[in-house]
């Protein structure tokens, strides 16, 4: 408690020093020092937040663990070890499945329920899962897949009603490939509200005028949420994807909490996390990040693409 309050009065006597010497700064270059003085603290945490890890970073994924250069033998590792191509592949099936169902069922529910009465409860019951961690919601959903031998009491939700039904326990998590897709089911779960409060927004955005014209022309429901609404939301639609995508690359709590990357359920995050501080393979455990990098660029790219295009148009 006492380094807190030291360090808040340091950083605000640092604060008031700085400003204090702008604010004696000749007139003549004031509004140049006003700008260095307020945009230079960013500038420095992000170099050294930012900046600097992602250099050190890309330098260590051409070293081995005591630090000398080996090249591409990283990569080389990486696309050749089994296991890693089962991470790389788990990781590209996250990526193909949870933003595509998390905006589907998001985009579904948004329209069922618009206008509809208890909107606003029907709203918060889906999107109460956001106010969860992944952490969190990692260990109810173990909870939920938890399995026991058959003729033990089930703790487990799923099995507990496969038993009621007269089937037997499985073993939701052990068994691959399936393991995998119980976990893409809660990033679904997590995220399937953040994508129905956007799209709900952005339908209620689109111009009754347009949609009444469209009826007026003989258009169905159907053709008019085709050919009407999803236009209107376009630049919603590429924000959540695009949103939801890189979260879900970036994916790790959930893995590490309900199987440990263990029974080939592991992606790139947890397998980054265990070669680099596990097993001391900060080489390895680089090129994963730098290879995560590479993936998360090109979706954040064409986002900033599309949202300066729809604003060309505004």
């Amino acid at each position: 408690m006492g380094l807190l309050v030291i360090g808040l009065v340091a950083f605000a006597a640092v604060i008031g020093l700085v400003l204090f010497l702008v604010d004696r700064a000749p007139k003549r270059g004031r509004d140049a020092l006003q700008l260095i003085a307020f945009v230079a603290p960013a500038i420095i945490l992000l170099a050294v937040g930012l900046v600097y890890p992602a250099v050190r970073t890309a330098y260590l994924s051409f070293t081995n663990r005591t630090g000398d250069f080996v090249g591409i033998d990283n990569f080389v590792w990486m696309f050749t070890q089994p296991q890693i191509l089962t991470t790389l592949g788990n990781t590209l099936i996250w990526v193909a499945l949870v933003p595509t169902a998390s905006t589907a069922i998001g985009l579904a529910y948004a329209v069922f329920i618009d206008k509809s009465k208890g909107e606003k409860v029907l709203k918060s019951l889906v999107f109460m899962p956001m106010a969860i961690s992944f952490v969190g919601a990692g260990i109810i959903w173990r909870f939920v897949y938890e399995y026991r031998a058959e003729g033990f009491e089930q703790i487990g939700l799923l099995n507990q009603v496969i038993v009621w039904f007269g089937g037997e326990p499985l073993q939701f998590l052990i068994n691959s490939p399936w393991n995998t897709f119980f976990l893409i089911v809660v990033m679904v779960w997590i995220q399937t509200g953040f994508a129905m409060v956007l799209l709900s927004a952005a339908i209620k955005g689109v111009p009754v005028e347009i949609i009444e014209a469209s009826r007026l022309d003989g258009a169905n429901a159907w053709q008019q949420f085709i050919n009407v609404t999803i236009p209107g939301i376009r630049g919603t639609l590429v924000v959540v994807v695009t949103t939801i995508s890189i979260a879900t690359l970036k994916v790790f709590d959930i893995v590490r909490t309900m199987t440990g990357g263990n029974f080939d359920t592991s992606v790139i995050a947890n397998e980054m996390y265990t070669q680099a501080f596990n097993r001391g393979e900060f080489g390895q455990g680089s090129a994963l990040a730098l290879v995560l990098f590479i993936m998360v660029l090109p979706i954040v790219i064409y986002n900033v693409r599309v949202m300066r295009k729809q604003k060309e148009i505004r």
